[in-house]
């Protein structure tokens, strides 16, 4: 899918939340300009695991854009990233509010020189309010929403995600602002300033536990791997490790107690109805696994879903990415990476009826850029002359990847000509 080719991003953010969300743009089609600060470039890149040199973590969330180190602290820099601004039509960043506007890049200055830009913000926990000042980061905002109070077992601690979900689901939320931004200014011309922040994006995630609050006062606890008002629900431990079980209907509750030889169930008073159920789970749950024991967790599987019961084993990642579901779905692409060679990265999981003659996805193009890689041929785009890069090259004010060569000497070179 490739519905965003002609749409220009100037990405100034970086860790995980601003990037992912271009990151997302980019696979949609969009040319995404990621402008790091000059000369050590996104923090991300710092962070490990590192494959030969290189972070993982920056990896994960950059591909499909085009690299450019400014030193945002040099007057000349900050003039040029204006310049890139000025030609794109939407703006991504994530600082703690008003650092951008005391940078000279607020969403004021920068409208009044693009009137159709569309700035994206993320931030900890609002723009405005007695809390918008402080720093924040995606666990922090985890706690603060409430979000790991739902999530542990009631007997121990909160418990943040496996995964940065403050960031990551700050980064699509924005995007969809993006999206309805960009489809807005198509009927009035004007761009405008759509932000979100770690905080609100979580609470927006809070759904039905949210409801119950805001409805019936009541205040959700930790209930662990099992369902808070249906029961058999959640994982169950087999021969060889846990799967998820799912009977969620009273007739599914009637076929697991057949498959599962266990024919005095149903009308025993502890498991008679749902509520009892719930009431039991502790002892239904042990009842249940000392006959999920004498088998694997693939072969109860198979059995389940031949029964229509939903089940599925928990995998391990070396078992997500050799399962043949998530092979077929193409869930994995491989880039070529210019250091690394083959390059394996998660897709955006996104697909259209247009689809390639193969029938592949094909959303990565390029691999994520190294630090200014691609400072110059950017730069050039946005109508500075080889004087004037030359010029911000000898400043420090940009960095382009290999140092400092002059355009043209590089061109002589080029042309094979000695000086």
């Amino acid at each position: 899918m490739q519905a965003l080719q002609g749409i220009k991003v100037v990405e100034l953010s970086r860790a995980l939340s601003g990037p992912f969300c271009s990151m997302v743009l980019a696979d949609l089609g969009a040319d995404v300009i990621k402008v790091e600060p000059g000369p050590g470039g996104d923090m991300s890149r710092t962070w490990g695991p590192f494959d030969r040199g290189v972070s993982t973590y920056y990896l994960s969330c950059n591909r499909n854009k085009r690299g450019v180190c400014i030193d945002f602290r040099h007057p000349e820099g900050l003039a040029a990233i204006h310049r890139l601004i000025d030609g794109a039509d939407v703006v991504i960043e994530n600082f703690k509010p008003g650092t951008i506007d005391s940078m000279g890049l607020g969403y004021d200055v920068l409208s009044a020189r693009n009137p159709g830009l569309v700035m994206g913000s993320i931030n900890a926990f609002g723009a405005e309010g007695p809390m918008s000042g402080w720093p924040g980061f995606d666990q922090i905002a985890q706690g603060y929403s409430g979000l790991m109070s739902l999530t542990g077992f009631a007997d121990g601690d909160p418990t943040r995600t496996g995964t940065a979900i403050g960031d990551l689901s700050s980064g699509m939320w924005l995007a969809m602002a993006i999206l309805a931004a960009l489809l807005e200014r198509e009927r009035t011309g004007r761009g405008q300033h759509v932000s979100t922040s770690l905080l609100a994006s979580l609470v927006g995630l809070l759904s039905v536990h949210g409801q119950r609050y805001l409805s019936l006062g009541d205040v959700p606890r930790r209930t662990g791997n099992a369902h808070a008002v249906i029961a058999p629900y959640g994982v169950f431990e087999t021969a060889d490790g846990p799967l998820n079980l799912a009977p969620i209907t009273s007739d599914m509750w009637l076929r697991l107690c057949q498959l599962l030889d266990l024919p005095a169930l149903p009308d025993d008073p502890r498991f008679v109805t749902n509520e009892a159920r719930v009431a039991h789970r502790d002892e239904l749950k042990a009842v249940l696994e000392a006959r999920l024991k004498t088998r694997g967790k693939r072969e109860w599987t198979a059995m389940f879903i031949g029964a229509g019961l939903p089940a599925g084993p928990i995998n391990t990642l070396d078992e997500v990415f050799s399962d043949p579901q998530v092979q077929y779905c193409q869930l994995v692409e491989t880039l070529d990476h210019p250091t690394l060679g083959a390059l394996r990265q998660v897709v955006t999981p996104v697909s259209d009826s247009a689809a390639s003659e193969d029938g592949a996805r094909h959303t990565s193009r390029h691999a994520p850029p190294r630090l200014g890689e691609h400072t110059v041929d950017v730069l050039r785009e946005a109508g500075f002359d080889a004087a004037q890069i030359d010029a911000l090259l000898a400043a420090k004010a940009v960095h382009q990847l290999g140092g400092y060569h002059s355009l043209e000497k590089a061109s002589e070179r080029a042309a094979g000509v000695t000086p």
